[in-house]
């Protein structure tokens, strides 16, 4: 009991650490901005703390099912440090932050051809952002694909050695997929199949559609402003997080399908085979 409330605090303190982390690497900070992001974090932390000590979980998916929902925080953690130090770079330069964006501007370079995801960054930027800005964002960019891309290859070879979700022998779909209802109709193992092919497909088209959504829309073209560091920071963090959270979401459903599907035959004793929808 005493460990696992540790361990759930701990899990608190490393989302709220996880917030904070721009607010730690950036050398300044506005006061209002330190705020907000103060009442995010302890938000964050509280919410974590809550799932993973309750019983009955309501949002967290694959909560018992390590090392999925680790595997993508430390790629957020990690994807939000390189952006902070990128974003440093343009205010405060040291050896570090300098090396971090070379880095970046070699992947981005590399990834910048006509109708990429990392060309199209550049929509979600003023007609009027000067060059070392753009610059800095492909960066950015370049950077966290690079990171994303290395996450979801380590978690695809996980799922080629067969060893997730089910270690241990037991895999509980109620617990690991609590906004999954699999009364609501149809076959469960198709239904995740599906769900799971979705998911992939959002996860491939987000990257082009969010930058083209974003640069659209006055109203949240108004909000956001990448020539602030916090702000660049998140914006790209979440265009690369989103759909990378997405993919790595449809392989895990597409997996469990699989299993269930396994297990079935195993019990029947006759092969069984995925719907095509």
């Amino acid at each position: 009991m005493i460990l696992r409330l540790a361990g759930d605090l701990a899990r608190g303190a490393l989302v709220a650490f996880l917030v904070a982390t721009p607010s730690l690497i950036l050398p300044t900070v506005p006061s209002e901005t330190a705020q907000i992001v103060a009442f995010v974090a302890v938000f964050g932390a509280a919410l974590t703390a809550l799932e993973y000590g309750s019983s009955y979980p309501c949002i967290f998916e694959f909560r018992d099912a390590a090392p999925f929902n680790r595997t993508r925080f430390l790629s957020l953690l990690l994807t939000v440090a390189l952006l902070s130090l990128i974003a440093r770079d343009m205010t405060d330069p040291s050896s570090l932050t300098a090396f971090v964006s070379s880095i970046g501007h070699v992947v981005g370079s590399a990834l910048d051809f006509t109708w990429s995801p990392i060309r199209l960054t550049g929509l979600m930027l003023p007609l009027d952002a000067s060059s070392d800005l753009v610059l800095h964002v492909r960066a950015a960019a370049g950077i966290t694909v690079m990171v994303l891309l290395i996450s979801v290859s380590l978690f695809v070879s996980e799922l080629h050695r067969g060893s997730w979700p089910d270690r241990s022998g037991n895999f509980n779909v109620w617990i690991n997929l609590p906004t999954f209802d699999p009364t609501r109709g149809g076959d469960v193992v198709n239904r995740l199949d599906r769900d799971g092919r979705i998911n992939i497909g959002l996860g491939i088209l987000l990257p082009f559609l969010l930058p083209v959504l974003v640069g659209s829309s006055d109203t949240i073209f108004g909000r956001i402003s990448l020539d602030q560091p916090q702000a660049m920071v998140w914006a790209i963090a979440i265009w690369g997080f989103l759909p990378y959270s997405l993919i790595m979401r449809g392989l895990a459903l597409q997996r469990v399908a699989a299993m269930i599907l396994r297990r079935r035959s195993e019990i029947t004793g006759q092969p069984g085979e995925l719907a095509v929808a």
